[in-house]
């Protein structure tokens, strides 16, 4: 079932008994989102799947304007995995009035990925809270490959006291280890050969993690520069081995979890990924 308004919403999910796991996401749905859904499908009695293209998350109109809106294939893949309710609302659904009271994801919104798109991770906040509030979910699905977004969900729940448990899942990847992305649909073939650097670049430092995170960076690092001469090139933004709950660089000396994350742009796509690691 498909509901578009949030009153609809409240009726729809006051008839789900037992745990309830929402998977939030802006659609295009792909098989990333499909093992999302399964995940929520085995922890959960029933899955609210949302799709809404947040216009907070955006810094350029062109790029909210190009993001694919696909709702009639993406409520078909959640029938397919089990979801028994999309909600699909409007930009006047989610935000009904000027927006005066929102989310503020400080220092985490503002590194790595925060220092490239400002503003997005506290428009993400803000739009997930609100998911939060409006589907009452007793479990959230989060994928792996936003590892950033993912710890800030996470820092969410605790600074706010939320009463819900997020579930991270692993990144899905094509044979060529290339991770699925809505995006991915913009790249020509000759982008998509380049930007295959990226998870060449993970999988070059997980190879070194033995030599701690030093040896880590200096595998990545000749991976990503041999991809910025290429035709078409990648222009990096950024490679980072990170602490996975605060997304603060980690000391050489480091032990422990890890998340080594990339991102670039190939032509007018941006791209990233992240491999979790531990030392």
């Amino acid at each position: 079932m498909i509901v578009h308004t949030v009153a609809d919403l409240r009726r729809a999910r006051r008839a789900l008994p037992g745990r309830v796991a929402l998977v939030p996401t802006m659609g295009a749905l792909h098989a990333g989102h499909r093992a999302l859904v399964r995940a929520a499908k085995e922890a959960a009695d029933h899955v609210v799947v949302s799709v809404f293209v947040n216009p907070l998350q955006f810094g350029e109109q062109a790029d909210l304007d190009r993001y694919p809106r696909t709702l009639e294939a993406d409520a078909a893949i959640c029938a397919e995995e089990g979801a028994e309710l999309v909600f699909a609302p409007s930009v006047d659904d989610v935000y009904p009035l000027p927006l005066e009271v929102s989310v503020r994801t400080g220092r985490m919104g503002e590194i790595v990925e925060g220092a490239a798109r400002p503003g997005h991770f506290d428009g993400m906040a803000t739009v997930v809270a609100k998911l939060f509030g409006m589907v009452r979910p007793d479990l959230a699905f989060f994928g792996q490959k936003d590892a950033q977004q993912l710890a800030i969900v996470r820092r969410l729940v605790a600074d706010l006291n939320l009463d819900l448990e997020i579930v991270a899942v692993p990144t899905v990847r094509e044979a060529d280890g290339f991770a699925l992305s809505s995006r991915n649909r913009f790249l020509s073939a000759a982008e998509r050969v380049t930007g295959l650097a990226l998870s060449r670049a993970l999988f070059a430092g997980r190879d070194a993690v033995a030599g701690g995170p030093g040896s880590v960076l200096a595998a990545a690092e000749p991976v990503l520069a041999a991809a910025a001469k290429e035709d078409p090139p990648l222009l990096l933004d950024y490679l980072v081995l990170a602490d996975p709950a605060t997304f603060t660089p980690v000391a050489s000396g480091h032990r422990g979890p890890a998340v080594l994350a990339v991102a670039g742009r190939v032509g007018a796509t941006r791209l990233i990924d992240n491999l979790p690691l531990e030392f």
